[in-house]
């Protein structure tokens, strides 16, 4: 008899991470894979299902304008409550850190379903901050009973805090192994194949141009108010000391971070505010940037894997390794920090240089494939004691 198992993600970073993993049990006959989506990012998440053809078998469909937390977090309980009653999984799977993840978990925990983390072990050391994601993360730690952590010290993070090691598989990070499925695709489609999702004038200004591209996003919580002005007033800062370099912003549709992007940034003929770009037109964006501006956690991931350095605007990471490795660099939300920053990456070829070329830590695009033989033993003899021996992804990986 097949184990069933129940995939759930709301988020399109969630989408992203989970797609391999899904595309992997499907393609194996001894599971039922099942996909739940919530919807908790409702136009970003059918973009990424639309991109690796992911049929959910139950869409929750829990967006709502306004949400907040509280809300949200009670709708999902109650929304998977009854997709786990009616499938009744042997595993349920969630990723990463989202109020998804860890409400899933929750409501899998209260029906005595056990529980897989993709990605687990990312711990920056403070509650808040990341918010919510720590606590999150924290919260379906102790839950569990699978815990497939990216890297060895995510490994660690988690026996700190009295998960068994034998509940425990280093396995890379699944963001990789999408990165690699969508890369030779978009590197072949000239720039103006992306003009409905760029616009013609940032098409226009992208062919033939022979100068610097910096790709920025922000949209974390902890960055709302003076941080997120902070940022944007650096950005403006370089725009106007580099008029030969482009900056481009997809920005987020939270009203909190499109009040204050607008109104700093509008107006720059070097700066172009676009609309949230799907998967496929942000990896060929992320692949044409010189550099990347960011406070997202996926993106200090990929980036590496195309070359990228990563300027990562928050005080605090869950990624250590990355930073560790040199291929990405804590910045903060300082103006002056990150315009000196900046400044120093591209106008000395040799620091660029050697920040480019660090090999990526979080694996080489297997990662799918060894979560999915694992819980295939584990469904065998419930533990991951013989599963994977541990590994160092910086010194053993370069996808680049």
């Amino acid at each position: 008899m097949s184990m069933r198992v129940l995939s759930v993600f709301g988020t399109r970073p969630e989408a992203i991470k989970m797609a391999p993993v899904v595309r992997t049990l499907e393609e194996r006959p001894d599971f039922d894979s099942r996909v739940c989506v919530t919807g908790q990012h409702r136009q970003m998440l059918d973009q990424v299902l639309d991109i690796f053809s992911i049929k959910p078998h139950h869409d929750l469909s829990l967006m709502q304008a306004g949400q907040d937390l509280n809300d949200l977090t009670g709708r999902i309980l109650a929304g998977v409550k009854g997709v786990l009653r009616q499938d009744r999984p042997d595993l349920v799977i969630v990723q990463g850190d989202t109020t998804t993840c860890m409400a899933t978990a929750l409501a899998a925990f209260y029906e005595r379903i056990p529980i897989a983390h993709v990605e687990a072990g990312l711990r920056s050391g403070r509650l808040d901050a990341p918010f919510p994601e720590e606590a999150n993360r924290c919260i379906v730690s102790r839950i569990a009973s699978l815990h497939f952590a990216p890297t060895v010290q995510a490994r660690e993070n988690l026996i700190r805090e009295g998960i068994q090691a034998h509940q425990i598989a280093v396995t890379g990070n699944t963001v990789i192994d999408a990165l690699l499925l969508t890369r030779d695709r978009v590197q072949i489609r000239p720039t103006h194949h992306w003009a409905k999702q760029f616009g013609p004038a940032l098409c226009d200004a992208l062919e033939g141009h022979e100068d610097k591209v910096i790709l920025i996003t922000g949209h974390r919580r902890e960055n709302f108010g003076q941080g997120m002005e902070d940022l944007c007033a650096a950005i403006r800062d370089l725009a106007v000391t580099h008029r030969n370099w482009l900056f481009i912003y997809p920005v987020h549709l939270n009203p909190r971070v499109q009040e204050p992007v607008h109104a700093i940034l509008s107006g720059f003929s070097n700066i172009h505010l676009i609309e949230p770009l799907d998967y496929l037109s942000f990896v060929w964006l992320m692949n044409r940037s010189d550099l990347i501006l960011t406070d997202s956690g996926g993106i200090q991931e990929e980036a590496p894997s195309l070359g990228k350095p990563v300027l990562v605007m928050r005080e605090v990471t869950e990624r250590m390794e990355a930073v560790e490795a040199g291929t990405v660099k804590l910045v903060g939300t300082n103006r002056a920090v990150i315009r000196y920053e900046v400044e120093r990456l591209l106008t000395k070829p040799e620091l660029y240089q050697a920040m480019a070329s660090i090999a990526n830590p979080y694996g080489r695009g297997n990662s799918a494939t060894e979560i999915v033989d694992i819980i295939e033993r584990w469904s065998v003899d419930g533990s991951l004691s013989e599963a994977l021996p541990l590994r160092s992804w910086a010194a053993a990986s370069n996808v680049a």
